[in-house]
């Protein structure tokens, strides 16, 4: 059996949704394939989903701002009439610590004063009195737990951060996937989901379709690769990974969920934290827990998975190390016996800025390597990618004359060939989940 379609989407996360959204208003008949067999339940359900600002770039700051508005306004971005059915942004704001390792936030001040993006400067007795679990002694550089100089400070202090007062995070990001699917549904796109892409069709050096698992082919001039952690795999599939300067790999973490010390409201009157002095983020989550999440420090390995289907699920001493880094920061921390959180995979580039691009493949284009900081920007990003894909169709040659893309809420032009896989690596990226 075949069927057809003007685009076929490969993925049903928080970027294949908005892709398929932004196509299916555009007015292209879209199908969206997902091996998985409910939309948002890859590695989208597991994201910590922090809708933040700050980036070491102009561009990703500038992306990230813009992305900030489409979740702020979620409601009218779907034209939802029931607010009762969508996924929830909570504004907890976004503190972060100036450290050596930030460059104490000087270029990302800059590139936020740059698109009036707001921003406070906190001293250390705003942090302590606004946190006052928090202990500001200095444990640069982290370490692992069986490192002897473990959890001892260094003799110095941090000094302050700078707070971002419109991050926050979205409470339940499979959910949002969903929404953003339904919206897609009400323009006309379809979806197809527990089937498994094994073919990329082509003929005469363009794509032509796809082959899915159980036999059905489905035939489409244009096919994007939004498959998340998957994506290596289906660009080997399309034979175009050996084109790409910058390429991705299936990275597995670990999240952790602790509760918050006694006395203290975290979920209601904590904030989203990165903290480069013990290589650890955390959020507020529901049930006045906190959630912890690694900034990938030196010292701690990196797990790349074969794959995206066969990986460990169990938590390891990482978790402990991360419970117990967190611990520094906030004292009296207890580190519970029973371990909670989540265990999942990001698709990682190489300089942790994904790829939104065309590739050497006429009418494949790939919206990956989200490296786990790109869930803020899926709104923006399915904006991106139905613009690029129609410069693209229409005969312009992004490779050589990149396209320029207006942020519509910033009204700020950028280079759309910043997310190229064929960019040399970004120098001023983070190389972390940062970006």
């Amino acid at each position: 059996m075949t069927t057809s379609a003007d685009a076929i989407i490969i993925g049903t996360g928080v970027i294949g949704t908005a892709i398929a959204y932004e196509m299916a208003k555009k007015g292209y008949s879209t199908i969206s394939i997902d091996r998985n067999k409910q939309i948002g339940h890859g590695s989208t359900a597991g994201s910590c989903a922090i809708i933040r600002m700050h980036y070491s770039t102009f561009d990703g700051t500038a992306f990230a701002w813009e992305g900030y508005h489409y979740w702020r306004d979620w409601q009218d971005y779907l034209q939802e009439n029931d607010a009762s059915s969508l996924a929830s942004f909570k504004e907890t704001g976004c503190l972060v610590m100036k450290t050596d390792a930030n460059g104490h936030l000087e270029k990302h001040m800059v590139n936020s004063k740059a698109l009036d993006c707001p921003f406070e400067e906190w001293d250390a007795e705003t942090i302590t009195r606004r946190l006052p679990i928090y202990s500001l002694e200095s444990f640069t550089p982290p370490r692992r737990m069986d490192d002897a100089d473990f959890g001892k400070a260094n003799g110095n202090r941090l000094h302050g951060g700078v707070f971002w007062p419109n991050a926050g995070y979205v409470t339940d990001p499979a959910l949002s996937s969903q929404n953003l699917a339904a919206a897609a549904k009400r323009h006309g796109a379809r979806f197809e989901m527990g089937v498994e892409v094994i073919e990329i069709l082509q003929q005469s050096g363009r794509v032509s379709g796809v082959k899915l698992s159980h036999g059905e082919t489905i035939s489409a001039p244009v096919v994007i690769n939004v498959a998340g952690p998957g994506s290596a795999h289906i660009n080997a599939l399309a034979g175009v990974d050996h084109d790409m300067a910058i390429k991705t790999r299936p990275l597995r973490q670990e999240v952790v969920h602790v509760p918050a010390p006694e006395g203290f409201d975290f979920e209601h009157n904590g904030t989203i934290v990165s903290d480069s002095d013990i290589a650890c983020y955390c959020r507020p989550e529901h049930g006045n827990h906190i959630l912890i999440g690694s900034e990938d420090p030196e010292c701690d390995p990196h797990q790349w998975a074969d794959n995206d289907k066969d990986y460990p699920r169990d938590f390891t001493d990482q978790w402990t190390t991360q419970a117990m880094r967190y611990a520094q920061r906030v004292p009296s921390l207890g580190i519970p016996s029973q371990t909670r959180g989540v265990v999942d995979l990001y698709d990682a580039s190489t300089d942790w800025i994904p790829i939104y691009d065309k590739s050497c493949l006429g009418g494949f284009y790939m919206a990956c390597g989200s490296s786990g900081n790109q869930y803020k920007n899926a709104p923006i990003a399915g904006k991106l990618m139905a613009e690029l894909i129609a410069y693209c169709e229409s005969g312009h040659d992004h490779d050589t004359a990149p396209m320029a893309f207006t942020l519509p809420y910033i009204q700020r032009k950028i280079d759309a060939g910043f997310y190229s896989r064929n960019r040399a690596i970004n120098a001023e990226s983070s190389f972390s989940v940062l970006g």
